[in-house]
């Protein structure tokens, strides 16, 4: 499985963003996916994951209320709607999968797209 995320920018506090993670192959359905994002001088950070079906979806709390995750099946593309911006939100996102679990951890993921930059200014 290939990943490509996309959508990232700059954007006011208070804003939003789409970011989109276009997938390749034939089955997309069968992967969860996830976001994760990484600061400058930070480790990297869960943000939210989806189940292949997208029937089961959770959240880092500190973007719960926020950001919502979701995907289409037919596009083989996840989303990532990220509104009430903060700039504590400016980081690089990556998108990943894998066929077991996306582990809030991040660890044992099969697959990590490139990230894309999101900053958020004050």
């Amino acid at each position: 499985v290939q990943l490509q995320a996309s959508g990232g920018g700059l954007v006011q506090a208070g804003g939003s963003l789409r970011l989109s993670c276009a997938a390749s192959g034939r089955t997309f359905s069968t992967y969860a996916m996830g976001w994760f994002r990484q600061a400058p001088g930070k480790e990297r950070e869960f943000v939210a994951r989806i189940s292949g079906n997208g029937d089961s979806i959770y959240y880092a709390d500190s973007v719960k209320g926020r950001f919502t995750i979701s995907r289409d099946n037919a596009e083989n593309t996840v989303y990532l709607q990220m509104n009430s911006l903060e700039p504590e939100d400016t980081a690089v996102y990556y998108c990943a999968a894998d066929r077991v679990a996306i582990l809030t951890t991040g660890r044992n993921i099969n697959y990590w797209g490139k990230g894309t930059q999101v900053t958020v200014s004050s």
